[in-house]
């Protein structure tokens, strides 16, 4: 199941915790104002495919952010393991090649249908928004930022992925290169009136939306304000607005 595509169902909750319990309530709170959630790893090494079931089960979209990265046949094996579960969308990284990422395309249209499911969304993270072009270059990639995310994002698209994570920085850049349809799927929102944390490269709701973002990935700007419902709303009617 795919979240609508309206300015409030852009919005996926990041479930940063290790319980089913406080998931499924933060899940509840926000659910009218919210297109879906995302669980990571700190949830799945906690809770395994049984918490991720539980979640799915509570009826929101679930992106099920695990960032898959091995060898294409361990990554295969790992997409074609949770495609059952029922996420709407999952994803590896795109620096595990195109031959990984053809084969996680490949094992999760394989898995769905053998599954009798919709097939998930398959995306890859570009460069993880926490990293800026110092950081990449202590890792031995030259170059600004934008150039190596673009140009993984190509790869990906070129490997039969459906889209990208990215910083809203590169949303515009990656919405001229790879078209319409490919998703992008952008972390490192923060509202104007929350706190910036550890996230280098980050932009407002509307802002990433207009540079070209499908789906915003929004985690304690929500999950940590005092009334979680009132901050999910209170973003909703910004992104309406388009402000």
């Amino acid at each position: 199941m795919e979240p609508r595509i309206e300015p409030c169902r852009r919005v996926l909750v990041a479930l940063d915790t290790p319980r089913v319990d406080t998931a499924l309530a933060l899940a509840g709170q926000v659910r009218d104002h919210v297109g879906g959630v995302k669980l990571g790893k700190e949830f799945f090494t906690a809770q395994g495919p049984q918490g991720v079931a539980r979640v799915i089960a509570a009826g929101l979209p679930v992106f099920l952010d695990l960032k898959f990265h091995d060898i294409p046949n361990t990554v295969a094996g790992a997409i074609r393991a949770v495609v059952p579960l029922g996420p709407f969308m999952v994803n590896v990284h795109a620096s595990g090649g195109p031959a990984m990422m053809a084969a996680a395309a490949k094992a999760a249209k394989e898995a769905a249908k053998q599954a009798g499911r919709d097939r998930p969304l398959v995306i890859a993270v570009t460069v993880l928004t926490s990293l800026d072009g110092t950081d990449l270059a202590r890792v031995g990639v030259g170059g600004p930022v934008h150039v190596q995310v673009e140009r993984l994002a190509r790869l990906a698209r070129e490997s039969g992925l459906d889209g990208v994570v990215c910083s809203p920085r590169e949303a515009a850049v990656l919405r001229a290169a790879c078209g319409p349809g490919f998703k992008l799927v952008v972390p490192g929102i923060r509202p104007a009136w929350a706190d910036a944390n550890d996230q280098k490269r980050i932009t407002t709701p509307a802002g990433a939306v207009a540079a070209g973002a499908d789906y915003l990935v929004i985690g304690r700007a929500i999950t940590a304000a005092a009334d979680p419902a009132e901050a999910a709303a209170r973003i909703a009617g910004e992104l309406a607005a388009g402000t």
